[in-house]
C-alpha cells in the first residue's frame, strides 16, 4: 500500500510536470501578468488591457505569418521592410485621393507579391531563407527610403484620413479595431493550419522535407505559399500602423522581424520546423506586449527594455533547443 502511494505521488508529479511543459507559454504569461499586477495595480485596468491589445496587434499579425514560415523550418527577415513599403504605398495612394479600400488592397497585393518572390527564390533558387530574406529586407528598406525620399508621408486631417485612421485607432463595441483584426487573422490561420490540406502539408514539410518530397507533395509550392502568407500579413500590419500614426514612416517596422520571431518561439513553435501551434504564437505575442507595457509602466529606460527583450529571446531559444 505504501509503495502504491509513492508510485501515485510520482505519477501525479510527472503529470504536473508534463502539463507545465505543454502549457509553458500560457503559464509564463499568467506568471508575468500576476507579477506586474502586484508591482503596479493600474496594470489590470480595462484601459490598459485594451492598450496592450492595440499595441500587440501589429506584432501578433506579423508573427502569425511568421509561424507558417517557421513551421516549414524557414525564416523571414523581410517582414519589417514589407510593412514599411506597404504602409508607404498605402499612404501615398490615400494622399493622392485614392479610395481607402483600393489603397489597402493594392498594399496587401504588394506584400503578397514580395512574399511570393521570397518563396520563389528560396524554393527554385535553392537559397537559404536567411540569406534570401535578408537580401529582400535590405532591398525593400532602401526602396522605401527612395520612395519616401527619407521623409514621412503624412495623411493630413481630412475626412479620408479620419476614416482611414479608424482602422488602427478606432473601436468596435469598445474593443480596439486592431485587436479585432488580430483575432480574425488568428482564427483564419488556425483554421488553415488545423483543418486544411495545406496546413497539414506545412507541418509535413517542416517535419521532414525529404519524406514530404518522396510522398509526392510539391514542396516548392508549399514554400511559396507560406512566404506569400507572411507577406500578406506583414502588409496588413503596415496598413494598421500607418492608420494608427496617420502617416507612413520610412523607418517603420525596423526590428519587427525579431519581435515576430520571438513571439513565435515563445509560443512553443520549434525553430527547426514541424512543431507548434498558432494559439501559442498569440500567447507569445502577448508575453512580449505585456512585458513592454510593464516596463513602460515601471518607467524602465528604453535601453534596458531592449536588453530585457534580448534576454527573453535567448531564454526562449534555449528552451526550444532543450525541448527538442
Amino acid at each position: 500500500m505504501s509503495s502504491q502511494c509513492i508510485q501515485n505521488t510520482k505519477d501525479s508529479k510527472l503529470d504536473i510536470k508534463n502539463i507545465l511543459i505543454k502549457y509553458k507559454s500560457l503559464v509564463g504569461l499568467l506568471l508575468l501578468v500576476g507579477i506586474v499586477s502586484i508591482l503596479s495595480p493600474s496594470f489590470l485596468s480595462t484601459k490598459n488591457i485594451f492598450n496592450i491589445l492595440r499595441q500587440t496587434s501589429v506584432n501578433a499579425i506579423i508573427a502569425a505569418g511568421m509561424t507558417f514560415v517557421i513551421l516549414t523550418g524557414g525564416i523571414d527577415l523581410s517582414v519589417g521592410s514589407i510593412l514599411a513599403i506597404s504602409g508607404a504605398i498605402c499612404a501615398s495612394l490615400l494622399v493622392s485621393g485614392q479610395n481607402i479600400v483600393i489603397a489597402i488592397v493594392i498594399s496587401i497585393v504588394i506584400g503578397a507579391v514580395v512574399g511570393f518572390l521570397n518563396g520563389f527564390v528560396i524554393s527554385k533558387g535553392k537559397l537559404q531563407p536567411f540569406i534570401a530574406t535578408l537580401a529582400t529586407m535590405t532591398i525593400l528598406r532602401g526602396l522605401t527610403l527612395v520612395f519616401t525620399d527619407g521623409k514621412p508621408i503624412t495623411l493630413g486631417s481630412g475626412d479620408l484620413a479620419i476614416n482611414f485612421g479608424k482602422i488602427g485607432g478606432g473601436e468596435i463595441f469598445s474593443i480596439p479595431t486592431p485587436a479585432i483584426i488580430m483575432i480574425v487573422v488568428f482564427l483564419v490561420c488556425a483554421y488553415i493550419l488545423n483543418s486544411t490540406k495545406m496546413g497539414r502539408y506545412t507541418y509535413a514539410l517542416g517535419s521532414n522535407e525529404e519524406a514530404t518530397k518522396l510522398s509526392g507533395l510539391n514542396t516548392d509550392k508549399i514554400k511559396i505559399w507560406v512566404y506569400t502568407i507572411s507577406g500578406i500579413l506583414s502588409a496588413l500590419a503596415g496598413v494598421i500602423i500607418t492608420s494608427r500614426l496617420y502617416s507612413a514612416q520610412p523607418t517603420a517596422g525596423t526590428g519587427y522581424e525579431l519581435d515576430a520571431i520571438a513571439a513565435v518561439v515563445l509560443g512553443g513553435t520549434s525553430l527547426t520546423g514541424g512543431k507548434g501551434k498558432i494559439t501559442g504564437t498569440i500567447i507569445g505575442a502577448l508575453i512580449i506586449g505585456v512585458l513592454s507595457n510593464a516596463l513602460n509602466i515601471l518607467d524602465v529606460s528604453s535601453y534596458y527594455q531592449m536588453m530585457v527583450k534580448g534576454v527573453v529571446i535567448l531564454i526562449a531559444v534555449l528552451l526550444d533547443r532543450r525541448s527538442n
